[in-house]
Formats: structure tokens, C-alpha cells, sequence
């Protein structure tokens, strides 16, 4: 694997890199990213298991169509920026959606969240049901895994594609993912204070945004520890800056403009940034997080000003 460059050591927080406001052409990008990822989960999706034809009905359904395609943009604009050609991206930006995707179905499930709408669309166990919805999850799960380790990635290294099942897998555990919904859980009708609520939100949403960043990078052949340093302290900041921006958007937001139940963290009594610190607080959190995350990368030159726009995409959204 190569190794990208760096022209200097990373920045202080005081000196961040211009986290301008997406223009229109980097909106063409983000539609470019989103379209081609729904091709490419369409194709994954058509399944020819026999016997199965509900389940694979309910996997499709809960995967296409709808939802911001965010992890996988990271991993597509990561990597092009890094060098990558767009179809050395389409693998793990594919795996990094399946999980996202499985951990909704799950966390919607009258067992975890009780969530009756999801992306403007009844949840999957509404529209099928719970045992199936379940099997939805782990079925996501397995063929994700499937991807990175079997669909082909050409000019990709076995050591890299065994490294980024590596940074999956532990995006996903008890450090990651599911840790931190563990958390969450134990955390309804409590008073949390703000580390202890930063630590619930950089596993359950931070750790998977963290991987798309740097499965973007592996696939794009960067090997070097400051490079692959400097990108996880990126998706590190953009990832606690999306659940800050998804907290406040809970409160701000609207059912219909957010695809699902505005208010509810609060109908659930859950500890959020927004309660905590209050949203003028946690606002300037948020934005304080996009211009440390611009600073990460600012190393990387001119190819660093997309990763700073796409930090801006991330916490300036509205949805």
C-alpha cells in the first residue's frame, strides 16, 4: 500500500482549516455518492437464497430508498480524496451502510427504542414483523462482512482488506456500537453528565462514522500511522458533532422533515446533549467539533478542503 504524504505535522484547534459551507457542487458530489450507493446495495441485495423470500423482502426494504447515505459518502469522498477511484470505494462503502442499516432495524425494535417510523416509512417490524425484523439485523450484519471479505477490491492489499474488517469489527463491539446503545439503554430516566453522555455518543453513533473515514483511507492505500491517525481523530470529531446535531435536531426538528418521531428522546426521559447543556450550548459544541475536525486533516493540503466541507455537511444539516 502507498502511503499518502502529509506536508506538515496536524494543527492546533486554534488554527482550523475553512469548513465552508457546501456549494453546489459538492451537493452534485453528495447525490453522485448517494445514487451510486443505492446501485450498488440494490445489486448486493439481489439475493438468491431459496426459501427465504420474506426476509430478503424486508432486507431490501429497509435498505433502499430512503435514508442520507451519509457513512458511505464518508467512505467514497474519504477515499477520493486519498486517491481511491470511485469503484475501490463501492465495498466498503456498501458494508458500512448494511451495519448502519441493521443497527436502525434493531434499535427500532419494541425491545430497544419501540419506533414505529423510520426514514418517512413504517419500521421494518411494523411493516413485516418483530422475529423478522430481528433476522433483517443479523443478516445485514453477516453480509457486510461478506462484502469486505469477498467482493472484489481491486488494488487493495489482503492485509488491507483484513485491516478493514479489523476497524468494522471493533466499530461495531462493546468499544463501538453496540457498547454504546448498551449505554443508552441503561441510561433512560437518568441524569448523565456531559463526559459520561460524550462517551455514550462517540460509541453508539461516533465509533461507525469513525470507520467510514478510515475504511475510505485503507481502501485507498494509506498505511502510514500519522496519516491514518490524523483521519480517525477526523471521524472521531464529526462523529460526536452528528449525535450533538442529531440531539439538538430532536428537539428543533419536525417528524416529517426528519423521517422519524421528532421529541422522542425526550418522550423517552434520555439523557442528550440538548438536556444537558442546554441547545445554545450544545450548538456551539457542534460547531466547535466541525472546526477541530477541519483541523485534523489540514495536513493532507488541498485534498483536505473537501473533508472539511463534508465536516460541514455533517454538523450543518437540517434533517
Amino acid at each position: 500500500m502507498r502511503t499518502v504524504p502529509l506536508r506538515a505535522q496536524p494543527p492546533s484547534d486554534a488554527t482550523p482549516l475553512n469548513a465552508a459551507a457546501p456549494s453546489a457542487e459538492f451537493a452534485a458530489r453528495i447525490s453522485a455518492c448517494q445514487t451510486r450507493i443505492e446501485r450498488v446495495l440494490d445489486d448486493l441485495l439481489r439475493l438468491p437464497d431459496p426459501g427465504t423470500d420474506r426476509l430478503r423482502e424486508a432486507m431490501r426494504y429497509s435498505t433502499l430508498g430512503a435514508g442520507k447515505r451519509l457513512r458511505p459518502t464518508l467512505v467514497y469522498l474519504t477515499g477520493q480524496a486519498c486517491g481511491a477511484p470511485l469503484a475501490r470505494l463501492d465495498a466498503p462503502a456498501a458494508a458500512v451502510e448494511l451495519i448502519h442499516v441493521y443497527s436502525l432495524v434493531h434499535d427500532d425494535l419494541p425491545a430497544m427504542d419501540d419506533d414505529d417510523l423510520r426514514r418517512g416509512r413504517p419500521t421494518c417490524h411494523r411493516a413485516f414483523d418483530e422475529g423478522t425484523a430481528v433476522l433483517v439485523g443479523d443478516a445485514l450484519q453477516a453480509l457486510a462482512f461478506a462484502v469486505l471479505a469477498h467482493e472484489p477490491i481491486d488494488g487493495v492489499t489482503p492485509e488491507a482488506r483484513l485491516e478493514m474488517i479489523r476497524v468494522l469489527s471493533r466499530a461495531i463491539g462493546t468499544g463501538g456500537m453496540a457498547g454504546g446503545q448498551a449505554v443508552d439503554l441503561e441510561a433512560v430516566g437518568r441524569k448523565l453528565d456531559v463526559p459520561a453522555i460524550e462517551n455514550m455518543h462517540r460509541r453508539k453513533t461516533g465509533a461507525l462514522i469513525q470507520a467510514s473515514v478510515l475504511l475510505g483511507a485503507l481502501a485507498a492505500g494509506v498505511s502510514g500511522a500519522a496519516e491514518l491517525a490524523a483521519l480517525a481523530r477526523f471521524g472521531a470529531e464529526i462523529g460526536l458533532a452528528f449525535q450533538i446535531q442529531d440531539d439538538i435536531l430532536d428537539v428543533e426538528g419536525s417528524t416529517e422533515g426528519l423521517g422519524k418521531r421528532a421529541g422522542a428522546d425526550a418522550a423517552r426521559d434520555k439523557p442528550t446533549y440538548a438536556s444537558a447543556l442546554g441547545l445554545d450550548a450544545a450548538k456551539a459544541r457542534a460547531q466547535a467539533l466541525k472546526s477541530r475536525a477541519a483541523a485534523r486533516v489540514s495536513a493532507l493540503g488541498d485534498r483536505a478542503q473537501i473533508l472539511a466541507t463534508l465536516a460541514a455537511y455533517v454538523v450543518d444539516r437540517r434533517a
